[in-house]
């Protein structure tokens, strides 16, 4: 009896955000997220989740160490709308408010292995000195009513921000039956780390009359 042809395809997600730099403030934790189109749908995994509090460390690296884990499986029969992942950095202020520290979103890698992303943190800003000055004072600083703004590219035209720390985040991807429904993933990704690419190859190309044997 042959087997039927698979409808849909899967993609495992799993891996940790590892550490965070950011300049001034203590105390930082994180809100994640994420988010995808209208076909793709959560088989396992959480979607939203929210992280330990770490402290800066002591060294010269000055960083903010979570190594908090990330695992989540989709199922979808259509590509577009591929996964992204959001976070929410949030710390305390010179008063002891809890303010937001930075925002960031990445797409997750569309290829099978493991890949580290470093990935660049911002803030919004105040829309004059005034409100800037108040939001100072009363802890209320400019923030998203929905952190999934920032993985579109609708609206964004009318923010304003500022770069503000960063964060890196490493990515463990599995998929399966991507070829039998027509897809090229891509070879996996073999590098050991920080994503780095496989050494470049020489290729020779024969001159004109001359063999190639």
């Amino acid at each position: 009896m042959s087997m039927s042809s698979p409808s849909v395809f899967l993609v495992s997600v799993s891996g940790q955000v590892e550490a965070g730099r950011f300049m001034g403030g203590d105390n930082l934790h994180f809100n994640y997220c994420f988010t995808a189109g209208q076909d793709w749908e959560v088989v396992s995994g959480l979607e939203e989740c929210v992280s330990q509090t770490a402290c800066c460390s002591d060294d010269e690296r000055q960083l903010f160490v979570w190594n908090f884990p990330i695992d989540i499986t989709y199922k979808s029969t259509n590509p577009y709308g591929w996964p992204q992942i959001i976070l929410s950095v949030y710390g305390t202020d010179f008063f002891g408010n809890i303010v937001i520290v930075g925002y960031t979103a990445c797409h997750v890698p569309i290829t099978p292995g493991t890949h580290t992303r470093r990935l660049r943190t911002f803030v919004p800003e105040s829309a004059s000195t005034i409100q800037k000055l108040m939001s100072w004072l009363t802890g209320r600083r400019p923030e998203f009513l929905n952190p999934k703004i920032i993985a579109q590219g609708r609206g964004r035209e009318v923010t304003r921000v500022r770069s503000h720390g960063e964060v890196t985040i490493t990515f463990n991807v599995m998929m399966k039956d991507f070829a039998k429904l027509g897809y090229d993933c891509g070879a996996p990704s073999k590098a050991p780390y920080l994503g780095a690419a496989p050494p470049p190859q020489t290729v020779t190309v024969p001159r004109e009359g001359q063999s190639d044997a």
